[in-house]
């Protein structure tokens, strides 16, 4: 009906929440299952929606990747090995798709909500949360909506950028 697409925000996510140091924590089929939500669905998503993306003649893509896929941590090494397949997706797919298609990933650090609080458990949650908040350059972490905020940004403006990652972190990597 509408014969073009404007953007494309790839933001599922799937995780097991393992150790790192846990190497028995991880099978294959727990590898397999993380790289299909968080690098193959994506993929097919934009390939799906790469006819329509193009007819916009300034498309953006926005993939959802983390902090773990920059600094190799988070919930199990399967998801950091995902995020950082993701990232290295989005340039790949950046080379490929211009120029009518940006595509850009934005890259979470910890980010405030029950899911992660469930998954960490509400007493490492807590513990994680005080840590950044006290010693991260902006003493604050995550929200949904400054993940939001930063999509958006890459959606409507950011003309020139394509095949980069912003990390959203309060400064977490400079410590």
């Amino acid at each position: 009906k509408w014969d073009r697409l404007d953007a494309l925000v790839n933001n599922a996510g799937t995780t097991k929440f393992v150790q790192h140091a846990d190497m028995d924590g991880l099978d294959g089929a727990d590898f397999q299952s993380i790289y299909g939500v968080n690098v193959i669905g994506p993929f097919q998503m934009v390939r799906a929606a790469s006819d329509a993306l193009k007819a916009s003649g300034d498309a953006s893509v926005v993939n959802v990747a983390s902090i773990a896929g920059v600094k190799g941590v988070g919930s199990s090494i399967a998801y950091a090995a995902s995020k950082g397949a993701l990232i290295t997706m989005t340039q790949s797919l950046a080379r490929v798709l211009g120029p009518e298609i940006r595509v850009n990933a934005v890259c979470p650090g910890f980010i405030k909500g029950e899911w992660l609080a469930e998954g960490m458990g509400r007493e490492t949650y807590e513990a994680s949360k005080s840590f950044l908040e006290a010693k991260t350059p902006l003493q604050k972490t995550c929200t949904p909506e400054s993940v939001a905020e930063s999509i958006l940004g890459f959606i409507e403006g950011h003309s020139i950028v394509t095949g980069q990652h912003l990390v959203l972190d309060g400064g977490h990597l400079l410590l």
